[in-house]
């Protein structure tokens, strides 16, 4: 029995697809990993970024001149002189270095009321987002409603609770009202709910782990991010804040940065008195520099902590 020969005709011709040639004018397919490019977006980012550091270059550049530079000079280019340290050192010793003492006064308040109102809306964050109770959803409508509430608002009544109370012209009357943060527990109580596990605080309550412990060793560890950005939040607001040691405060020497830069530049206006324009610049680019220190240093943490709820795994 002879095996079956296989001729060439016989045999299939294997054959291969070859995916169509692209057609002429047509555009190729871009790669999900590669970006797009928009330039009506980067023009928009370019603007927002001219508007967003015009000021701060003004500043900065206005800071190197002295008193007669700034009226005989272009606003946003250097004069002939360069004073930029002597004004600084003249800052912190006129009037027999008040300067100092208000940038002190701000650090109380900024320790005090920010580090506390951080404090404040971790505990309340954390507790109302792990913890189920009755009212919670009373509770949410609080705080939101307190978010949408402006300050100025609260100011007269606040200025009248604390009146009845003597703490007026006192440290108290901005530390106090700064403890209260409904943005920073908000975004804690979000924070909290999806970057704490509860499967992890469960397995710790079963190894015999009390509330306090699981909260500081467990979940405080995870919240990092979180306490950052409300922190950063509540320091630039205690810091910047004007209005309420405005109606708060009398006494000069418990003024904060603000009130004090605003009562050197109304000196011109007053009969009598000497114009320090100079030094009004050169104090408010010296306050800014510890807030632009503080974003640079915990830049990688408040970045993550904004980010916290937007993708969840």
């Amino acid at each position: 029995m002879s095996a079956p020969s296989f001729t060439a005709e016989s045999t299939p011709r294997r054959t291969t697809h070859r995916a169509p040639a692209p057609r002429r004018g047509s555009r190729a397919r871009r790669s999900p990993d590669r970006p797009r490019r928009s330039v009506l977006l980067t023009v928009l980012l370019g603007v927002t970024a001219l508007y967003a550091l015009m000021p701060l270059a003004w500043l900065v550049i206005n800071a190197t001149k002295t008193q007669k530079g700034l009226f005989g000079s272009f606003g946003l280019w250097f004069s002939g002189d360069f004073a930029l340290w002597d004004n600084i050192s003249q800052t912190l010793t006129y009037d027999d270095g008040i300067f100092v003492r208000w940038f002190l006064n701000t650090l109380l308040y900024v320790v005090a009321g920010a580090g506390g109102a951080t404090f404040l809306a971790v505990l309340g964050g954390y507790g109302l987002a792990k913890f189920d109770f009755t009212g919670k959803r009373a509770v949410f409508a609080v705080v939101i409603g307190a978010v949408a509430v402006p300050a100025t608002a609260l100011a007269v009544p606040t200025f009248l609770m604390f009146s009845k109370m003597g703490l007026t012209n006192t440290p108290w009357a901005v530390i106090i009202p700064s403890l209260i943060s409904p943005f920073g527990l908000y975004l804690m109580w979000v924070f909290a709910a999806e970057a704490v596990p509860t499967e992890l605080l469960e397995a710790a309550r079963m190894d015999g782990s009390g509330e306090l412990r699981t909260f500081f060793r467990v979940a405080l560890p995870l919240l990092g991010p979180g306490i950052v950005t409300v922190l950063l939040f509540t320091m630039v607001q205690t810091w910047n804040n004007y209005f309420l040691p405005l109606i708060m405060i009398k006494n000069p020497d418990w003024y904060p940065l603000t009130l004090g830069l605003n009562a050197w530049n109304e000196q011109a206006s007053t009969a009598g008195g000497q114009p320090v324009f100079n030094l009004v610049i050169t104090g408010s680019l010296l306050t800014i520099v510890p807030l632009v220190i503080a974003f640079l240093l915990l830049q990688r943490y408040w970045q993550s902590g904004l980010a916290a709820g937007s993708v969840k795994g």
